[in-house]
């Protein structure tokens, strides 16, 4: 098959529906399949394999380090219809989402779309009225959805959410998957040594973007009651965002502040280094699509505390791979107390949610679901 993927989000970038994409990609070209990748041009100068097409961009003006693709390229639409592809997948209802089902449409190609993005809980990142964004938000993605052959969602909640919202296109459950060779369980005391971390603290850990809508407010705030009650925790923040310096800056002031550690943004083959060397993942994030980063700590042995939530209700599961707690701080401490004090739960926990990992999301099981997908609408098509 020849699969064009179309997505306003990708590497250097880093973030949930570039790792996904990128997953899918690798996924289709291990079977034999061809895919090509139609993205913004990065900020900075980036070399690119040849089936990475970049149309021109502006940085976004409310997220540093983010480009909004110009979706109109005379150049790049030759390319494409150069490609014969038989199938169009876009990851975004908007620019290159738009771009992506302007192209199966002319060409009678089928148009896959997946939903990634709770679009309306990143209003913040519009200079408009807030309800005024979440409203459109919420009509342009199911107007979108409903323009496309089949829709995919990352998780349970997701597909429902869009049935209730009147989507009448068929719309199909496939999580993003995690490469279980990578991340895999390992030794602690390697991964600490590796890493330069102390072999004798209990390290909570959390990795993904600081942003806003992750709500990681509360997980410092959950942490300064953790370091009162458990003399040898530390907390250890792996990403970079846009609310990097006001969290650096919340952590400064807290009296756990000293057993805070900001890691910035790293390369994801060192992440399973950092799962591995962790005690305990703590997650706070309430807009979550799936929650990849659970997913990918799970897959390490790693149990979580995190805020019960859409999407991540659907990776942890309460009292078996972690707890998920209520939305207050308190909560979230308690738990998170109660698990790094009892070193032969927090194992059992790791072993089952390794288990998880293994029956849910494996990249194999995310790619066999898709490849079949394709074919059927390949199929149905010709």
């Amino acid at each position: 098959m020849r699969v064009g993927l179309f997505t306003n989000n990708y590497l250097p970038f880093r973030g949930g529906v570039t790792t996904a994409v990128e997953t899918l990609r690798v996924g289709l070209e291990a079977l034999g399949h061809r895919a090509w990748v139609f993205a913004p041009a990065a900020q900075h100068p980036h070399p690119d394999p040849p089936f990475v097409f970049r149309y021109p961009s502006i940085p976004a003006p409310t997220y540093p380090g983010f480009s909004l693709p110009l979706p109109v390229s005379h150049r790049l639409g030759r390319v494409a219809r150069t490609l014969d592809l038989d199938l169009v997948h876009v990851h975004h209802p908007f620019l290159l989402g738009v771009t992506g089902r302007r192209l199966a449409r002319r060409h009678r190609r089928p148009l896959v779309f997946t939903y990634h993005t709770r679009y309306e809980k990143y209003a913040h990142y519009v200079p408009l009225p807030p309800r005024l964004v979440r409203s459109l938000a919420v009509r342009l993605a199911c107007r979108f959805a409903d323009s496309a052959d089949l829709v995919v969602a990352p998780s349970d909640h997701v597909a429902d959410t869009l049935r209730r919202r009147g989507v009448r296109t068929p719309v199909s459950v496939v999580p993003t998957g995690v490469d279980l060779a990578l991340f895999s369980p390992g030794s602690r005391e390697r991964a600490r040594r590796r890493l330069g971390l102390p072999a004798a603290d209990l390290i909570c850990l959390y990795t993904g973007r600081l942003d806003r809508e992750k709500s990681l407010e509360r997980v410092l705030d959950a942490f300064e009651s953790i370091a009162a009650a458990v003399s040898s925790a530390t907390l250890h923040l792996v990403g970079k965002g846009s609310h990097d310096a006001a969290l650096r800056a919340r952590a400064s002031a807290s009296r756990a502040g000293r057993r805070i550690v900001f890691h910035g943004g790293l390369d994801r083959g060192v992440l399973p280094d950092y799962y591995r060397a962790a005690d305990l993942f703590l997650f706070a994030s309430e807009t979550e699509t799936q929650g990849l980063v659970l997913a990918e700590a799970h897959a390490c042995a790693l149990p979580a505390v995190a805020i019960r939530a859409s999407g991540v209700d659907e990776v942890v599961t309460d009292g078996e791979t972690g707890f998920l707690t209520k939305g207050d701080t308190r909560d979230m401490a308690d738990a998170a107390i109660g698990l790094l004090l009892d070193g032969a739960r927090r194992a059992a926990m790791g072993v089952a949610a390794r288990r998880l990992a293994e029956a849910r999301f494996s990249t194999e099981r995310q790619i066999e679901a898709m490849v079949g997908h394709y074919r059927a609408l390949i199929d149905g098509a010709r």
